[in-house]
């Protein structure tokens, strides 16, 4: 039983889209009527809210906050040494202080400081809300990405992405409400996008973007046996089925998600060839995001949250790539040549579409890493104190919210746990976390768990 949220069974959520399957015509059932619609299909958010979507720009593997966004003069200063402050315990021995080579430089009217290495993204400056004050539970990877996921350290619990869409719905019931894009076959990372024990219908939808034709992305999009009329009358016989079946014995969650995931998969034929396929972008607009991988995740996102996908999440590399135990500078230097004009771009064309009032950006990795050396010239796992920055609706642009030590080890000031980062994100949806709950195993869940507190000095 499902508490503070209404219960909606399939067919009160089909009707209310209008897409019932049975009682509409065949133009119907391809979403027509649907899509594009301004809110949200069913479900009412708790409050008004400030964004209606959410990119998630994920640097797997963890960056150093202190070569991009947390200028620390003292780790130059005192490089070579080992002051008290730089010998917290992390997840492998680490030496002494390792000086940054990169400069920093004030941007924009308010001044922000941001890293030489994104010259790019500097000049968007005025719009990063930048939190200097994250820190998480673990130092390892895989606790680590499931905390920034699903407010644990543990996999099988429902990730963000899922919770916004039990607790919102769709904006457009022709495409599906979460996207993960992540490259390669990331089985090791399929939690990260998980329902958890949510029904089915709220999983993401995992896209491997490798291949930029849209039917290669997205495997089966279209039923090359049966014509749309026939798949029609397919799917009207499950619905009378189901009926019959809900009719006797009750809803069933498992079978109601995997018809919603049917009906989904056949609207899908017509909306999602259009969505996923950036070739019909203008070369100006593809030259401006670049052409690497993740260009194309960023440009791919824009494009999904443009049609009403409510959660994408963009994965950078398949792995850890921001894992840097060895050659740390030479490789962030690389890393960031990659991320830099996507990133940029991405927020300028939101912009100039009118998009970035309503929509949330979010920037950083599962932690950070440490200032102290790792086989000499690479760093470790930072759970301790780390960065993310958040861009678009509701959040103050220009700002720098708290504060580490003199070296960039640990959060000290205004700290920002992970559980606080879900709740402000879940207040500018319009939820409140302690109210989006869902009972499971004889007891209500949250993403949020027993604690969480909204971060009020980045809103406007």
């Amino acid at each position: 039983m499902q508490t503070n949220r209404s219960i909606y069974t399939r067919r009160q959520a089909l009707q209310s889209t209008g897409a019932g399957l049975g009682m509409l015509a065949l133009a119907n059932l391809l979403g027509q009527e649907a899509t594009g619609s301004p809110t949200a299909l069913g479900v009412e958010p708790h409050f008004q809210p400030k964004v209606k979507r959410i990119i998630h720009l994920f640097m797997n593997g963890g960056p150093f906050q202190c070569d991009l966004f947390d200028p620390k003069p003292a780790l130059n200063k005192f490089a070579g040494q080992k002051p008290e402050g730089a010998d917290l315990r992390t997840e492998r021995p680490t030496g002494a202080l390792m000086a940054v080579p990169f400069e920093y430089c004030h941007h924009g009217q308010s001044g922000l400081e941001i890293s030489e290495l994104l010259p790019l993204t500097s000049q968007l400056a005025d719009d990063l809300c930048v939190i200097r004050s994250m820190y998480t539970d673990n130092p390892n990877h895989g606790p680590a990405l499931f905390m920034m996921n699903n407010g644990t350290i543990t996999p099988n619990r429902p990730t963000l992405g899922a919770w916004l869409s039990y607790g919102l719905g769709s904006l457009n019931a022709n495409l599906p409400e979460f996207v993960a894009l992540c490259p390669g076959r990331p089985v090791r990372f399929a939690e990260l996008w998980s329902n958890g024990f949510l029904p089915a219908k709220h999983q993401g939808v995992y896209v491997n973007h490798t291949n930029l034709d849209p039917k290669q992305m997205i495997p089966f999009l279209q039923n090359g046996k049966w014509t749309p009329d026939k798949q029609a009358k397919q799917l009207e016989l499950l619905r009378e089925l189901n009926d019959q079946s809900e009719a006797q014995a009750g809803v069933d969650l498992q079978l109601e998600s995997r018809i919603h995931a049917m009906e989904t998969a056949f609207r899908m034929q017509v909306d999602a060839i259009d969505a996923f396929d950036i070739q019909k972008e203008s070369e100006s607009t593809r030259e401006a995001y670049g052409k690497s991988h993740f260009a194309n995740g960023c440009l791919l996102a824009r494009r999904l949250v443009e049609r009403g996908v409510r959660t994408v999440q963009v994965y950078y590399g398949n792995g850890q790539p921001w894992d840097t135990h060895a050659n740390h500078n030479n490789s962030t230097r690389t890393l960031c040549e990659d991320i830099d004009r996507p990133i940029a771009a991405l927020l300028k064309d939101l912009k100039q579409r009118g998009m970035l009032e309503d929509t949330l950006v979010l920037w950083g990795g599962e932690f950070g890493r440490t200032p102290t050396t790792e086989n000499s010239d690479g760093r470790d796992h930072n759970p301790w104190g780390f960065t993310v920055w958040m861009a678009g609706g509701g959040v103050r642009g220009g700002m720098a919210h708290g504060a580490t030590d003199d070296f960039g080890f640990r959060a000290m000031h205004d700290k920002v746990h992970i559980h606080d980062l879900h709740a402000t994100i879940l207040h500018l949806m319009g939820l409140d976390h302690t109210k989006l709950t869902y009972r499971h195993g004889g007891r209500d869940y949250r993403l949020t768990d027993v604690a969480g507190n909204v971060v009020k000095p980045i809103l406007r």
